[in-house]
């Protein structure tokens, strides 16, 4: 059976034909936006032709940037319903990236609920949706359909921006890495600093832990919290 066929079962499986799945792109990054997605499947109304095309999906970790790309439309075509939420760098230095995490995953995920439906989420418990039954699974994005296209969905949006940004602020190779701690990005933050897309929340955690707390102290630009452009779909802060 393919991946997809397996995570089909799997939604199949809780007896609802409205399954809707949230994920999200960018939490760990020392760049960049948080960027949530929700996908509702009616699962009713999936034709032969969409299971067939969804045979590849899974965790958008499991594919390469190509994969991710093709199956994005297929995602878009198939779901009954899509949104994309955003939350800033500068929300995320304010606020804190857990409760900006918890809130844009509810805000997805509540954008796309109807009446009947079972709201699903990757491993993080979100608390009352508004009365719809929910349910938080541990590796989400491996076992639940939904969940899987929320995952291709969010981290296809993110990395599309991220590609942008990359032409908004040259020189800390934003397109390669998107933002993830890597070699090269660490060495471009020593190099020219931290950009206005970089979370200084982060200070005492990543930064300290890369030896890079110096530089991100000394180098940092003020946070601009619109430099981050337009999404697809997006709710903004």
């Amino acid at each position: 059976m393919s991946t997809g066929g397996r995570l089909l079962r799997h939604d199949r499986r809780l007896g609802r034909r409205f399954v809707a799945g949230a994920d999200e792109a960018g939490r760990g990054c020392l760049a960049g936006p948080l960027v949530a997605a929700a996908v509702l499947l009616d699962l009713e109304r999936l034709s032969r032709r969409d299971v067939r095309d969804l045979r590849a999906l899974n965790d958008s970790k499991q594919h390469d940037h190509e994969a991710r790309e093709a199956l994005y439309p297929v995602v878009l075509r198939v779901a009954a319903k899509v949104a994309v939420v955003s939350r800033s760098v500068h929300s995320i230095d304010t606020r804190g990236l857990h409760k900006m995490n918890i809130a844009a995953l509810r805000a997805a995920l509540l954008r796309v609920a109807c009446p009947g439906a079972i709201l699903l989420s990757d491993g993080f418990a979100l608390g009352d949706l508004d009365g719809h039954e929910r349910r938080a699974i541990v590796d989400g994005d491996a076992t639940s359909a939904a969940i899987a296209a929320a995952s291709i969905v969010a981290k296809v949006t993110r990395d599309r921006y991220m590609h942008r940004a990359d032409e908004r602020h040259p020189g800390w190779e934003f397109a390669a890495h998107v933002g993830y701690s890597t070699p090269e990005h660490r060495a471009a933050i020593r190099r020219l600093g931290v950009s206005p897309l970089h979370r200084l929340s982060f200070q005492s955690m990543a930064y300290q832990q890369l030896d890079l707390i110096e530089t991100v102290l000394d180098e940092h630009a003020p946070l601009d919290e619109h430099s981050e452009g337009p999404f697809e779909v997006i709710q903004a802060e």
